[in-house]
């Protein structure tokens, strides 16, 4: 063999600390003066194993997963000269017939002297993208020595340089090397995933359709799921030509991503459902056919809560599919729970279920609280032993509604107050929206809202059709 594997002596295991390393050396002179490999022992620091082939089809053979770094000699030919069982053949990247000519369909073409030089180079590299690299050059050619790094080698040695301690330090090198290439590789790509999907979930979330309603509007959305933007809850306003406004908020059980997927899905469907005229129990009806459909096991369900305000904005018509009611609170009256005793089971539970649509007069000047059950099941107390519960949510909406707080003011530091009272972050997913009604500001813009202030721009302000913060 051109590179003779040397006769290695047993290490102790103290003196390998830095663990054995497999060495594939590709390497092959027709002219028979052969690339000697020295010993490398303890004295070296590792000891390495060494493989040899001598031509590209045997070094594909020999690159297995055992092999940590390759060292390759820059002067092999492609054909591997046609010396023996190991000329590589077409499906290697060369004609199979000795000459020298490259197949193109596996190499690219050379597009200068260098190129071509470099060719073995980057047919291993190709073959071998997982594995550190080693570019063996003589002495003189720095030149080319420099080219193989900037094509992809993790570092180069001249011939003359093969003394165990250079070439033990050289493979440790380049095996790092190329971990760390490959950690900050996978690093940079994960970035750019969660960049990818942050602008996908931000794409995702509702945009209210709120222009000539003269409502104002304010949401919070925290996802129980680490470093995401949605979770399996969903909310929804828009106004329909006739005036009327739809609310809507629900929740899909499960916090994963395809449960937040479905969630988006039946907020999509709501919406088209509901500029197509539907409401009440037709729609929960279709949405329900809409999860069926959608959801991946049958013991997927989702809770639901609708809300039709009338065009005079005085009265609303409320459906619920086993979701917590909303909250309502009047000018001058404390907050209370609307009524919840009417309302049908979650969505996908019950194949031909039902759900009453109640008539709910809501007054002149008024605030409603729509949210989803990750708000009130926070844990509250010593040791964390009770839940807050809708009780404790209405009590600690009128104490803030006393300070005077009103819109995203109000549901920031409700929020804020669950999870202070929860001990930390809440587990569960929380969406909470909040529509309100005041007659004088209503007059004051002259019956619309305006278009160019965002909802966390001044507390309690009517909104346009920007998107609600985070």
């Amino acid at each position: 063999m051109p590179v003779p594997v040397p006769q290695q002596r047993s290490v102790p295991a103290a003196e390998t600390s830095h663990g054995d390393l497999t060495l594939l050396v590709i390497e092959d002179d027709p002219a028979g003066t052969t690339i000697t490999v020295p010993e490398l022992s303890a004295a070296a620091g590792t000891r390495v194993r060494i493989r040899t082939a001598r031509n590209l089809t045997e070094a594909a053979r020999l690159l297995t997963d055992d092999v940590d770094c390759i060292l390759l000699d820059l002067a092999l030919p492609l054909t591997g000269g046609g010396t023996g069982p190991g000329t590589p053949t077409a499906d290697a990247g060369t004609s199979g017939t000795g000459t020298g000519t490259a197949d193109s369909g596996s190499l690219p073409e050379p597009v200068s002297e260098r190129a071509g030089e470099l060719a073995a180079l980057t047919h291993v590299l190709g073959i071998a993208p997982q594995h550190a690299v080693l570019a063996l050059t003589a002495q003189d050619d720095t030149e080319l020595a420099a080219e193989a790094v900037r094509v992809g080698a993790q570092d180069y040695l001249f011939r003359g340089e093969l003394d165990a301690r250079v070439l033990s330090r050289a493979i440790r090198y380049a095996v790092e090397r190329k971990r760390a290439d490959t950690a900050q590789h996978q690093l940079t790509e994960s970035r750019l995933r969660a960049q990818e999907n942050a602008r996908l979930e931000r794409g995702l979330l509702p945009t209210p359709l709120l222009d000539g309603s003269g409502l104002s509007f304010a949401a919070r959305y925290r996802p129980g799921r680490s470093r995401a933007l949605l979770g399996g809850d969903f909310y929804d306003v828009v106004r329909t030509p006739d005036g009327t406004v739809h609310a809507m908020i629900g929740d899909v059980c499960g916090h994963g991503p395809d449960e937040a997927a479905l969630g988006v899905e039946l907020r999509i469907a709501w919406r088209a459902l509901t500029l197509a005229g539907l409401c009440g129990d037709e729609l929960l009806s279709t949405l329900q056919q809409v999860l069926e459909h959608e959801r991946q096991s049958e013991e997927i369900f989702a809770t639901l809560c609708t809300v039709d305000i009338a065009p005079d904005g005085r009265r609303a018509g409320l459906c619920l599919a086993g979701h917590p009611a909303p909250l309502l609170a009047r000018r001058g009256q404390p907050a209370r729970l609307l009524p919840y005793q009417d309302g049908g089971p979650a969505l996908g539970l019950l194949p031909r279920a039902r759900w009453p649509r109640r008539q709910v007069e809501l007054g002149g000047a008024w605030s409603l609280m729509m949210y989803t059950d990750g708000l009130i099941e926070g844990r509250v107390g010593t040791g964390g032993s009770e839940r807050l519960g809708q009780d404790g949510m209405v009590a600690m909406v009128n104490s803030r509604l006393e300070q005077g707080l009103a819109g995203e003011e109000l549901l920031e530091a409700a929020v804020t107050e669950v999870r202070e009272l929860n001990g930390g972050e809440l587990t569960d997913d929380v969406a909470v929206l909040l529509l309100g009604r005041d007659p004088e500001r209503i007059r004051r813009w002259g019956g619309s809202a305006p278009r160019s202030h965002p909802a966390s721009s001044v507390a309690g302000r009517p909104l346009g059709v920007q998107r609600p913060p985070l």
